[in-house]
Parts: structure tokens; C-alpha cells; sequence
């Protein structure tokens, strides 16, 4: 880098430093775009649109849903870590960028834990241990117990290689020393598709994924991931009750590029606190099977850098490779 390139990145840094609590008030004074790593119509889409039309409302700016997907969602992020930290591109992800930040460190020319700031969370689902009805198991310790008596022998659906749902099956088989088979497929339809067909005995399904087979009886869920009871199956135990540190929540948060002003970050953080708050974003997320979950962007770093060293051990016990 030349000395002329050096000066005009460290001039445009102490700029943004400078952004004051008051300038932050006025701020955006143009569109806001969202980078979103996941395809329009998914579930992550739909909520990135909902959130920015509230946003949008609130702040009089409009805010542009961009989806750029593909590398695991490594092209987003990297694109959100190159831009200009002047609080005019977000990125919206899942807690899979945990997954990724172990699984393809070697692919990527980012840290995500370093050179993205947190903003806030938005929302969590759980993961949810679900069975096909002809497994004979109505809790996590009958199927524990099955699985041990037939070594080699169970098949659990892993969505894709490198999802939060492969890792938590592979958890499941760490925590309770069993020997099932994860099978992939190509995203958490397919796979559960797979469950109800009766193609595999069970899987950690996405709340939204799994509710309506549920209600339908087509799948008997069992547990959630989450450190908590989930709002969406507040009858269910929580896997961390059976296995103290099996935990596997699937969030979703917003993050600007490092080096974004606080006062900026502190203004986008009251906007989605605000938007959380909206009576059309809380019908949605009951809806969806989603808990909404404001945060400090303190409290978003600490439980992102717990979720990266919790799947980094479990990539590690098991020899995890993902092309």
C-alpha cells in the first residue's frame, strides 16, 4: 500500500471517528443498504425486507435489501468488512457465520469476530430435536438409549454440510457418545422433507421448518437447542438440561463494518429496539416461530465469540471438513 493510499485510509477513519452524537441523529441522510447472504424468498430475506420497510418508516431513508449469496455467505460479509464504515451498509446474517468462521477460515480473508461490529441481535429460533413418528422415542433419553442399541444404525439429517443442524447432530453424538450417520442435503426443506418421508429418524429442524409437520403429526418433537424454553414449544425441555453446555440457537443480528462510529451504532441499535418494539414486527416473529431479542452490541460480541469457540470444538472432535 502506497504512503498517499495509507494517508487517505487513515483520514477517512478519523473522519468517521469524529461523528458526533448530534450528526448521528441526523443520520441516514441517504439509502441504507442491507446486505443479506441468503436468497430473496427465504426465511432471512423475508425478515431483512419486514425490518427494512420498518426501518425505512422510522427513519424517512430507504433501506435496500441486497442479496448476495453464495460461499457459504462469506461473499457478503466479506463485501459489508470492504465497505466504508460511515453506517450506509449493514449486514444481516444468521449465527451460521459462527459455523463458518471455524469451518472456512482457510477461504477467507476476514475475521468476523474482528473486523465486523456488532450492532444488535434481532431474533433466535431454536433448533428442534424432531423424530419421525415411527421412532419409538418420546424424549431425549429414549432416544439416547435407542441410538446406543443400535450403534451405526440411526440416520440423522444434517442439512446441508457445515449447518448449524449438522453440528448440532454431531454435538448430540459427542455429548452422548452415539454413532448415528448424518446425512446432508441441499438446505433445511429438503431435509425435512427427508423426516417426514421417514428417509431419516431425526433431525435439528429450524422452528418455522418443523411447526406446521408438527401440528400435523408427521414429526414428534422432543427438545430445542436453545439455552431457554422456546416461546414456540414452551412444553419442550432444552437440550443443555440433558447435556450442560449443548447449546445451538440460530440467531439473526445486524453488524456494520469495523470502525463504525459509535454514535452510529448506538442510533441503528434504537432503531431495531424501536422496530422490535412495532406491533407489525412482533405479529411476524409470532408467526414465524421467532423470539424477538434486542441487545447491547457488547452482548451481541459476547455471544458471538462464545457461539465460534462452542462449534470450533465441535468441528475439532470431529474431524469436520467441508469442501
Amino acid at each position: 500500500m502506497s504512503k498517499a493510499v495509507r494517508w487517505i485510509s487513515a483520514a477517512a477513519f478519523l473522519a468517521a471517528a469524529m461523528v458526533s452524537p448530534v450528526a448521528a441523529q441526523q443520520w441516514p441522510e441517504k439509502p441504507v443498504r442491507i446486505l443479506v447472504p441468503f436468497p430473496p424468498g427465504g426465511g432471512t430475506d423475508i425478515q431483512a425486507r419486514l425490518l427494512s420497510g420498518v426501518f425505512q418508516k422510522n427513519t424517512g431513508q430507504p433501506f435496500v435489501v441486497d442479496n448476495r449469496t453464495g460461499a457459504s455467505g462469506i461473499i457478503a460479509a466479506q463485501l459489508a468488512v470492504d465497505s466504508p464504515p460511515d453506517g450506509y451498509t449493514l449486514l444481516f446474517t444468521s449465527g451460521s457465520i459462527s459455523v463458518v468462521t471455524t469451518l472456512h477460515a482457510k477461504r477467507m480473508k476476514f475475521n468476523p469476530l474482528t473486523d465486523l461490529q456488532p450492532i444488535s441481535w434481532l431474533s433466535s429460533t431454536p433448533l428442534v430435536l424432531s423424530l419421525h413418528p415411527s421412532v419409538p422415542a418420546k424424549s431425549v433419553k429414549e432416544l439416547v438409549a435407542l441410538a446406543k442399541r443400535k450403534p451405526g444404525i440411526m440416520n440423522a439429517g444434517g442439512n446441508s454440510a457445515g449447518s448449524t443442524a449438522h453440528l448440532s447432530a454431531e454435538m448430540l453424538n459427542q455429548f452422548a457418545g452415539l454413532d448415528s450417520t448424518v446425512l446432508f442435503y441441499r438446505g433445511g426443506g429438503p431435509a425435512v422433507i427427508a423426516l417426514v418421508s421417514g428417509e431419516i429418524d431425526y433431525i435439528f429442524a429450524t422452528a418455522p421448518s418443523i411447526m406446521p409437520h408438527y401440528k400435523a403429526g408427521k414429526a414428534r418433537a422432543i427438545a430445542v437447542t436453545t439455552p431457554k424454553r422456546s416461546s414456540a414449544f414452551p412444553d419442550l425441555p432444552t437440550m443443555n438440561s440433558f447435556y450442560p453446555g449443548f447449546e445451538s440457537d440460530n440467531w439473526y443480528a445486524m453488524f456494520f463494518p469495523k470502525n463504525t462510529p459509535r454514535p452510529i451504532v448506538d442510533r441503528m441499535n434504537a432503531e431495531i429496539k424501536k422496530a422490535l418494539g412495532s406491533d407489525e414486527v412482533r405479529k411476524f416473529m409470532v408467526q414465524e416461530a421467532l423470539d424477538p431479542v434486542a441487545s447491547s452490541p457488547e452482548e451481541l460480541t459476547t455471544h458471538f465469540k462464545s457461539d465460534i469457540e462452542r462449534y470450533a470444538k465441535v468441528i475439532k472432535a470431529g474431524n469436520i471438513v467441508v469442501d
